[in-house]
C-alpha cells in the first residue's frame, strides 16, 4: 500500500488513526517523565497534607466556585512575580486533588495570599468585599459565618485522599472531627486561604 500524503488525506479513518497515534506518542513523551521527576512528585520543604479544617475549607472554596475568578498559579514572568511573589512550583500542589491552578483572573491570584492579610480582614472581605475594596465585583458570602460544619463529614474525605496517596494516618483521621467542633464554614475557608503559598515564602 502506498502511504503517500494523498492516500492518507483521502482516507479519513486512516488519517484519524495516524493523528491519534502521533498525539499519543507525543503526549506520552512529554507527560510520562514528569512522574519520575522529584520536583513534580515530592512536596516542597515543610509542606504537609491539609489539616482537617483547611481540607474542609478547600472543599468550600471549590463548592462556591472561587476558582472561576481566582487562579492559584503565578507564572515565571517578572510582571507576575513582582505583583504576587515567587512563581508557583509543582511541589506545592502534590496534595491537591484536583489542583486549583486555573487561568481566570477576574480577581487577583491567590497562590501567595496566605499570611498577607489577617483573619479578621478575610472575614470582613467574605461578608461584604466592598467594605474593604469599594471597586470589587466579588459577591459576598455572609452565610458562611452562620453555617456550622458537620465534623463527621471530614472522615470519608480524608479516607478517600489517603487512597490517592495523601499520607493521613488512622490517628489523624480519627481525631479530625474533634478539631472541627464548633467551627463555621467561614472559619474553614479562612484557614484554607491563610495556608496558601506560605512554604515558598518561608524559603525566600
Amino acid at each position: 500500500m502506498n502511504f503517500s500524503h494523498e492516500s492518507i488525506e483521502k482516507n479519513p479513518w486512516l488519517l484519524i488513526l495516524l493523528v491519534t497515534l502521533v498525539i499519543s506518542i507525543g503526549g506520552a513523551v512529554e507527560i510520562i517523565p514528569l512522574f519520575f521527576q522529584r520536583s513534580t512528585t515530592e512536596p516542597v520543604a515543610g509542606l504537609k497534607p491539609y489539616s482537617p479544617l483547611r481540607l474542609v475549607g478547600r472543599d468550600i472554596y471549590v463548592r462556591e466556585g472561587c476558582y472561576n475568578c481566582h487562579s492559584q498559579m503565578i507564572r515565571p514572568f517578572r510582571a507576575e512575580t513582582e505583583r504576587y511573589g515567587h512563581y508557583s512550583v509543582a511541589g506545592e500542589s502534590v496534595y491537591d486533588r484536583p489542583f486549583q491552578w486555573g487561568s481566570k483572573r477576574t480577581g487577583p491570584d491567590l497562590a501567595r495570599v496566605g499570611g498577607r492579610y489577617s483573619d479578621e480582614w478575610h472575614r470582613a472581605h467574605l461578608d461584604n468585599p466592598r467594605d474593604l475594596v469599594p471597586e470589587s465585583n466579588m459577591p459576598g458570602y455572609p452565610w458562611l459565618a452562620k453555617t456550622r460544619l458537620d465534623p463527621q463529614e471530614v472522615i470519608p474525605k480524608m479516607r478517600a485522599l489517603r487512597r490517592l496517596s495523601v499520607p493521613y494516618t488512622d490517628e489523624e483521621i480519627a481525631a479530625a472531627p474533634e478539631s472541627l467542633a464548633g467551627k463555621t464554614e467561614q472559619d474553614a475557608l479562612v484557614a484554607y486561604l491563610q495556608g496558601l503559598g506560605i512554604h515558598i515564602k518561608a524559603r525566600n
